[in-house]
């Protein structure tokens, strides 16, 4: 009798695997250059604070920069709802609408060519100097990503599947939420993400034009008094806050979209 081969059996995967944090040891090396390089060359605080200065200044001033940090949260959330909010319809009516998208469509993109920080100072005469006009300026900023990957989702849909679709007797709704949405999520996450750390730019920006609170008003007043350390700290701190926002994005989006492949191969 001939003997059959076995098949190779391939070596199995460890259960258990060591993720090297790569982000973590290029920011540590980081520090570790801007400390050393600070301390070789002797620069003053006023000029640049090392990264140790900077800590012990967040440590310091923690009480004062949670307390700003609240109210520049506060602008970030409420001006990203708003245009998440306004965002969504607006690429739903584009998407379905060919009067809308050649009437308001081309508006929406060459909003974005009107720098914000010039309707700052509109803001704030026409609303004052409360919530208003900083929440109003962040939306601004964060909605245009959200329309624009929207739109490209909603319009991703094989053209052979709606067909099919309409063929089998679905209903509009049914092809928006079964076929359309569920295709056009990845371009909204990806919209969504992007819209979330322009909003910590446009509540910076809106708080550096007038404000009397918010992160924005510590690294001006900082600045104002050559307290540099400060100002890095409130800088670190923003930083936190965006990239805080962002790991949440990301985690929904991987909880709302397993099967997608960007999903799948995140975690090979």
């Amino acid at each position: 009798m001939t003997d059959i081969a076995a098949p190779a059996v391939m070596p199995s995967r460890p259960a258990w695997q060591i993720k090297v944090p790569y982000a973590l040891l290029s920011l540590l090396m980081l520090l570790l250059i801007w400390q050393f390089g600070t301390m070789i060359f002797k620069t003053p605080p006023y000029l640049l604070p090392s990264p140790v200065d900077i800590g012990f200044k967040i440590v310091k001033d923690w009480k004062l920069l949670l307390l700003h940090s609240g109210v520049t949260t506060f602008e970030i959330v409420t001006g990203f709802i708003i245009s998440v909010l306004i965002g969504l319809p607006l690429a739903i009516l584009v998407t379905y609408s060919p009067m809308f998208d050649k009437a308001i469509y081309p508006l929406i993109v060459g909003s974005q060519t009107i720098p914000k920080v010039a309707l700052a100072p509109l803001m704030l005469a026409w609303l004052g100097f409360g919530y208003a006009p900083k929440i109003l300026i962040t939306a601004l900023v964060a909605f245009f990503p959200i329309v624009i990957n929207s739109v490209v989702g909603l319009r991703s849909a094989p053209p052979q599947m709606l067909h099919l679709a309409r063929s089998m007797g679905a209903s509009s709704w049914q092809i928006f939420f079964r076929f359309r949405l569920p295709q056009a999520l990845p371009n909204i996450f990806a919209g969504m993400k992007l819209a979330v750390v322009l909003a910590v730019i446009g509540a910076i920006v809106a708080e550096f034009v007038g404000a009397d609170a918010g992160l924005g008003y510590v690294i001006i007043t900082a600045g104002s008094s050559f307290d540099i350390p400060r100002q890095f700290a409130a800088i670190v701190v923003l930083s936190v806050i965006g990239m805080a926002f962002f790991w949440l994005a990301s985690w929904i989006e991987r909880i709302s979209l397993p099967w997608h492949v960007s999903i799948r191969q995140t975690h090979h």
